[in-house]
């Protein structure tokens, strides 16, 4: 006779997990995953891209957030996320390659600065990109952090960038006050500029609005990544009231206890 009280204790596999890279392994991964969007979707230019990687000097200072398919044994979403203090270390955040960010970092409160996120082609349409962001959610706040920041990046269409079409399409409650507002280091140069939007909102910037998130002025080329970067800042306070009873639920009921202890 079969042990039915033993099958009954056998868990299901979660197809998709979030948790933090803690093997040089799988930051390898990310990175491959990193490559294989920015550079072969994008075009980027990569100063690692013989090593069919995308890494530079950011990821040692960094924590490495992945979703990962138990199904197919594979990363299919990443983020970096970087805090002041590892800032601090490196000497600077990210964006500040790309923003000065002095109004902005006077802000009381402490920071992180989340980039390079990406999801694989073969995985894109919701489920990675939620699961990527209920666990950077549970991350911020049980981390006591009281701004998520970073860039959003936009691809040309055919026509360019539809930086006007863009900003057209943001919500007045989604623009920063003149006092939070951050000055591109390179604007996007008016031939590259174009008025009809024939690419849509990207699902990243789609996701900052929609969790409340400030477009902080006027949008950085970057011209290696060949895309416009919008420089986001989302206040956690008003994250924790609108949204986390909701995603902190969800994201423990359905990713298990794996994921609760390691984020």
């Amino acid at each position: 006779m079969k042990n039915i009280d033993a099958a009954v204790q056998i868990k299901p596999v979660r197809r998709l997990e979030c948790f933090m890279a803690d093997s040089e392994d799988l930051i390898r991964q990310a990175q491959a995953l990193r490559y294989r969007v920015f550079a072969g979707e994008m075009g980027a230019k990569l100063k690692s891209a013989s090593e069919g990687l995308d890494y530079d000097e950011v990821d040692d200072y960094c924590e490495h957030l992945v979703v990962f398919d138990n199904v197919n044994n594979k990363i299919v979403g990443y983020t970096r996320l970087l805090n002041q203090y590892q800032a601090q270390r490196l000497g600077r955040f990210y964006s500040e390659s790309e923003f000065d960010l002095e109004r902005v970092l006077t802000l009381p409160g402490r920071f992180l600065e989340i980039g390079r996120t990406c999801v694989d082609p073969d995985y894109r349409g919701g489920a990675v990109l939620t699961t990527l962001w209920t666990g950077l959610v549970q991350y911020a706040l049980e981390g006591g952090f009281n701004y998520l920041l970073g860039c959003a990046s936009i691809t040309p269409g055919p026509s360019g960038f539809a930086v006007d079409a863009v900003y057209r399409s943001i919500d007045a409650k989604n623009r920063a006050p003149a006092a939070m507002q951050v000055r591109p280091s390179v604007p996007v140069p008016e031939r590259l500029r174009c008025q009809r939007d024939e690419s849509g909102i990207p699902p990243l910037l789609k996701a900052y609005l929609r969790f409340g998130a400030l477009v902080c002025g006027e949008p950085c080329w970057d011209e290696d990544f060949n895309c416009m970067d919008l420089f986001m800042l989302l206040p956690l306070d008003q994250l924790q009231a609108r949204y986390s009873k909701h995603y902190m639920r969800d994201y423990q009921g359905t990713h298990g206890d794996r994921c609760a202890a390691v984020l």
